[in-house]
């Protein structure tokens, strides 16, 4: 027995290093070693079968046939799945198309392309396969998880590049003159509410904040929209956030509220008013009480607003997005809208490192939906095209 208590500490101290091969052998030298009884006596201690065992006596009574670094011989263990079903992995393939071939009402065109779904549709088709497997399959081919990407833009304006250009010249041109330039834009609508909000934020380990299990509207606390301003030249913020519906009046009663706390002081000299903005929204470029409400504006503060609007598909590039609001959005990940405070609270805290200060406040005013402008008041706006595409460019000046 001491003996084969000296067999089982040698394979214990060895077992991390050795290979399949190193453990046949020495199991088979153990045994060899032993005598009579050895095979059966090292099996039972070492847990090597006795096949095992007497493989590795053939090999060592023999000279070495296994190429240098082998463990097995050449053509020895299981096969693989390619080799065992041939027609698995076209199969495999045909699954993954886009549009999978054959019924145009087969199920898996409408479901997720998911390891064990597929595992599934091949055992319909035949193929004994499981799904680990399809996954070890699907790397073998070449696939990977992937996301959607947003690249495909749709077909684009052919002045899209020239708008671009020509907005970056009117806004150098502005700011050249020390005169006001601001990007505009409504952030998307929030429910307001204890709701679960996307990103995660540092809490106690095991305390997540409790939200509601589904995400529907509360009636009594409703559904938030911010509009926001950006100052391109001081790198500041205004944000108002009201509950009542998203108009174009909303819209410009944020830049007055602006430019009455704000920007008459940063622009004591200011006589013109420069914004860009998207050319859709509660500020698009067809909108007329867009048009109505800065012209009213115009004539309270005795300024020339000129505006220009992002080519269709193109809001993107509205500067405020990624100045403004993608901060905004990062401030407030993980954490409940619970209520206009606290989305007003969170707003106002927004800061960068390059020194961006927003301001933030609650707009409880009335904007009543579906107002409608007469052409009579339309012909009374004091409104100036441009000569390239005046119907992006204009200039709305105050009237006598």
């Amino acid at each position: 027995m001491d003996g084969l208590t000296g067999v089982g500490r040698r394979f214990a101290a060895l077992e991390q290093v050795l290979d399949e091969k190193s453990r046949r052998l020495l199991a088979a030298a153990e045994s060899k070693a032993w005598g009579r009884g050895g095979i059966s006596a090292v099996s039972k201690t070492t847990g090597v079968s006795r096949q095992v065992i007497r493989q590795g006596l053939r090999e060592l009574a023999q000279s070495p046939t296994h190429p240098a670094g082998r463990i097995r011989r050449p053509g020895g263990g299981r096969k693989s799945a390619r080799e065992k079903d041939p027609t698995l992995i076209a199969d495999l393939e045909r699954l993954l198309e886009p549009a999978t071939r054959g019924d145009p009402e087969s199920c898996l065109r409408w479901t997720s392309k998911s390891v064990r779904t597929l595992a599934e549709e091949l055992e319909r088709m035949g193929h004994a396969v499981s799904y680990p497997v399809v996954a070890e399959l699907l790397h073998q081919m070449g696939y990977s998880l992937q996301a959607n990407r947003k690249t495909k833009e749709g077909d684009s304006h052919p002045d899209r590049n020239a708008q671009f250009e020509h907005i970056h010249a009117r806004v150098q041109q502005y700011m050249g003159l020390r005169q006001p330039v601001i990007s505009v834009d409504t952030k998307e609508k929030e429910l307001v509410g204890d709701l679960k909000n996307s990103g995660q934020d540092w809490s106690p380990r095991g305390k997540p904040e409790k939200v509601r299990v589904h995400d529907f509207l509360v009636p009594k606390l409703g559904r938030a929209s911010p509009y926001g301003i950006d100052d391109l030249a001081q790198n500041t913020g205004w944000v108002s956030v009201c509950i009542d519906h998203d108009t174009a009046s909303f819209a410009v009663e944020t830049i007055r509220r602006w430019w009455h706390a704000m920007g008459a002081e940063k622009y004591p000299q200011a006589k013109r008013l420069m914004i860009t903005a998207d050319g859709g929204g509660r500020n698009g470029s067809r909108l007329r009480l867009w048009k109505l409400e800065l012209q009213r504006l115009a004539d309270e503060t005795g300024l020339a607003i000129a505006v220009s609007h992002f080519p269709p598909g193109t809001s993107k590039w509205n500067k405020i997005e990624h100045r403004l609001f993608s901060f905004i959005s990062k401030n407030w990940r993980g954490k409940p809208l619970a209520s206009l405070q606290v989305i007003v609270s969170l707003i106002a805290a927004t800061a960068t490192r390059k020194g961006l200060k927003v301001h933030a406040e609650i707009d409880d005013r009335s904007y009543p939906a579906g107002t409608k402008v007469p052409d009579e008041e339309m012909d009374l706006i004091n409104l100036r095209r441009d000569k390239f595409h005046g119907e992006w460019n204009y200039e709305i000046l105050p009237r006598k």
